[in-house]
Formats: C-alpha cells, sequence, structure tokens
C-alpha cells in the first residue's frame, strides 16, 4: 500500500475530510478532498458530512474552519505552520486604533487571528473586498492587517477614508518590479496575472489582478496562451491542471510559502494515524461567538 492509498483508507475509517490550500504542494492538492482558498475550503466544511476536518494550509485558515463549524473537530497537517501577516496585527493594536478613531469601521482580512476577527466589524476576502466596503455605511475604513490590499481596495473606492494599517504578506512583498520587468521582456506575449496583496508597482504593470481563485478562473477563461504569475507558486499546479496547452511563469523564484510547504503527504498520513492524539484547534467560546459576526456580515455585503 502506497502513501496515497494508506492516506484514503485512514481517512475513510476515522471519518475525515481532507481541505487543501492553493499553495501547498501539488501531490497534497492532489490527495485533498477540495482544493480552494481559505475562505471557500472553511465554508465548504460546513457542507461536507464528515466530523473530522484536516486542513492542508496555516493556522488562521484552521481557525476560520471552526469559527463557521463550531461543532466539528478542526485538525491541522503542521501546527507550526502559521502566517507572517496575520501576526503582524493583534486584538490590542485594533482596540487602540478603534479607540483614536471611533468613527471607523474595523476591516478585517480573513488573513488574521480569531482574536483580531472577534474586534472587528466585518471580514473580507482578497475577493470580495472591495464590493464589501462599497456597501457598509461607514465613510472611514480602518483595514487591517494589508496595507497592499488596502490600497487596492481604497483606489476602488475613492470616496472612502482609509487608515492603514502596515502589514504585509513577506512573499508577495518579494515580488519586485526590477523582476517582473525582466520577466515580460523574456515572456513578451505573456498577460500579468497579480494577488491584490502584491506592491503597487506590480499591479500598475498587470493585466489583472485578483485572488487566487479568481487568477486561476481567469487563466481559464482568456485566451491568451502564456502569463507571468505574481502570487505564491503552489497555484501553477491547479493552473497548469486546467490549462495544459498554456504556459504559466513566475516573476521570480521567491514565491514560495515556507508556511505553506511544511504540510507534506508524510505529516497528513501521520496525522491520520494518530488523530485521537492530535491538538485539535479550541477557541473561546466568547471570541468564537464575536469573531463568528464579522463573518456572517461579510456574506451579507457581499450578496
Amino acid at each position: 500500500m502506497n502513501l496515497n492509498e494508506k492516506i484514503r483508507k485512514l481517512k475513510e475509517e476515522k471519518d475525515v475530510v481532507i481541505l487543501g490550500h492553493y499553495y501547498v504542494d501539488a501531490d497534497v492538492q492532489e490527495i485533498a478532498d477540495f482544493v480552494g482558498d481559505s475562505y471557500a475550503l472553511a465554508k465548504k466544511a460546513a457542507e461536507v458530512d464528515q466530523q473530522n476536518i484536516l486542513f492542508a494550509g496555516v493556522s488562521f485558515m484552521g481557525e476560520s474552519a471552526k469559527l463557521l463549524n463550531p461543532d466539528k473537530h478542526v485538525y491541522m497537517v503542521d501546527n507550526t505552520a502559521g502566517c507572517a501577516m496575520a501576526d503582524m496585527i493583534t486584538a490590542s493594536e485594533v482596540k487602540r486604533v478603534r479607540a483614536q478613531y471611533p468613527e471607523a469601521a474595523v476591516v478585517c482580512y480573513v488573513n488574521s487571528s480569531a482574536e483580531v476577527k472577534a474586534e472587528s466589524d466585518v471580514c473580507v476576502t482578497s475577493s470580495n473586498a472591495v464590493r464589501v466596503v462599497e456597501h457598509m455605511k461607514q465613510k472611514q475604513i480602518y483595514f487591517v492587517p494589508d496595507s497592499h490590499l488596502a490600497h487596492f481596495v481604497a483606489k476602488a473606492l475613492p470616496e472612502k477614508e482609509f487608515i492603514y494599517h502596515n502589514g504585509y504578506c513577506p512573499i508577495h512583498q518579494q515580488i519586485d518590479k526590477a523582476s517582473l520587468e525582466k520577466a515580460k521582456e523574456k515572456y513578451p506575449d505573456a498577460l500579468v496575472l497579480s494577488h491584490p496583496e502584491c506592491a503597487d508597482d506590480i499591479l500598475a504593470l498587470s493585466d489583472y489582478i485578483g485572488s487566487t481563485a479568481d487568477i486561476i478562473r481567469f487563466s481559464k477563461e482568456d485566451t491568451t496562451k502564456e502569463y507571468i504569475i505574481a502570487t505564491e507558486t503552489g497555484v501553477f499546479y491547479q493552473l497548469e491542471k486546467e490549462n495544459p496547452e498554456k504556459k504559466f511563469y513566475p516573476v521570480t523564484n521567491c514565491q514560495v510559502c515556507p508556511d505553506m510547504k511544511k504540510v507534506s503527504l508524510e505529516k497528513i498520513a501521520g496525522v491520520l494515524e494518530n488523530l485521537e492524539k492530535q491538538q485539535e484547534i479550541l477557541l473561546d467560546e466568547k471570541i468564537m461567538e464575536q469573531a463568528k459576526r464579522p463573518l456572517e456580515q461579510m456574506l451579507e455585503l457581499a450578496k
């Protein structure tokens, strides 16, 4: 029995669904029951029959799954897999700025901890951030933690006044203008598809800006044959799987999240073998109640 067969057998025996993020390795995406971005996977967890959720991603994603599925058991493949951007904002900092700007609505990117979500008015994803903020009645917006996504939203909604936090994704931050210009010279027929977590000078040179799921969808619907991709390279597996006749190129060799790459087939098998002894995600009941509200508010405003 090979590793994949072992994993399939164990997850059936132990009533486990495996959720894989687009940024984990290709072999993990292949074994996952569902692959998507963090919020889509959290919602998917609520739709499945299994009572045990194994998240192949990073910590805030597991927390989001738990918030939307409080009665299910949520486990991480690797409990040390975190998100540097999510760590750049704390609940105490949100409270401090809220006190300074009492009229501002706190808009929280889903890439954040449950404690930060609990102090926020609404959550957003990279695909719905503009739509959600546009429908908010407040004019003043404190956007945490990603400054690049905040500036992207602010550019689309000049009627709003933004207060920025200084957070960022180190992986997207490393995608630089000089490297993108070289890539465009090397592949002159390629369109540039970028994630809004990239810096403004990258977005200015892009042909399309969207979430990971949006980039996958765009490349499938578009008739171009070559693309330069400005986001984490784990997405190349889905891009190439859905578009075998097309070519995809990274901007640099730095587009790799080390935390996402902590997730492996060997670790999945190890967790499944000893599921009863694993540390599941447990959140304070008050935090869960408060943190779920901005997620529900997001769904309402994004309709």
